[in-house]
């Protein structure tokens, strides 16, 4: 059998590369929305209307949905689509209490033995958050935020530690029902708190790192 003969054969790969970049780009404006509240605890949204809204298909988005039902953002509804969890503010406590007992310890291990060159390459990723804040632009600051806490909790070589990190700050990053939309004092603070944090490690000076550290899981960022 030729070269040609076998490549008739083989399924083409471009259309599963586009179909995944679709569901990919459906899920991160999902979650996008989750975080402005623009999807709402405790509504119901069908695939047709939310892709019609996309101006794509209602697959991708039926399949986006599924994952964010995997990370607990939503509920299956049969015949009906996705509901949205609503949760309490006693699940984000419970939240950052549980990224407090991760994180915590990590970075104050990395604060003692990683040196003050690689604390710096991730300034820009401060500077990124700090610059979202200022914009008031909520969705851009929580995808900062993710980004530079998994950073800095990358440095310690365990990406199973990354992924469970990340996966507890998304979710916590998901406003209850009825929870006051984030003022922009909130974030602007809260950049100003990594930037703070990163000169600390910079510094390599432990007590204001261990300080910031539990302050800023106190504040539930």
């Amino acid at each position: 059998m030729d070269q040609v003969e076998q490549d008739r054969g083989r399924p083409p790969a471009a259309p599963r590369l586009v179909r995944h970049s679709v569901r990919g780009q459906i899920l991160d404006a999902l979650r996008a929305a989750l975080v402005s509240g623009e999807l709402a605890p405790g509504e119901v949204y069908s695939g047709p209307v939310l892709g019609a809204r996309f101006g794509v298909s209602a697959t991708p988005v039926r399949e986006a949905m599924q994952q964010l039902a995997l990370e607990g953002a939503v509920e299956v509804v049969p015949n009906r689509g996705f509901r949205v969890t609503e949760r309490a503010e006693s699940d984000l406590s419970d939240l950052a209490e549980v990224r407090a007992l991760i994180e915590v310890p990590t970075m104050l291990r990395l604060a003692r033995t990683v040196e003050p060159g690689r604390w710096r390459a991730l300034r820009p990723l401060a500077e990124a958050a700090t610059a979202a804040a200022a914009r008031g632009d909520r969705t851009a600051y929580a995808e900062a935020d993710r980004a530079f806490h998994s950073a800095v909790l990358a440095l310690a070589g365990n990406a199973q530690l990354v992924d469970v990190a990340a996966g507890l700050h998304r979710r916590a990053q998901w406003p209850p029902a009825g929870a006051p939309v984030p003022r922009q004092a909130d974030l602007v603070a809260d950049a100003a708190e990594h930037m703070a944090l990163l000169e600390a490690l910079i510094a390599q000076d432990l007590p204001v790192v261990q300080s910031l550290v539990r302050e800023h899981f106190t504040g539930a960022h």
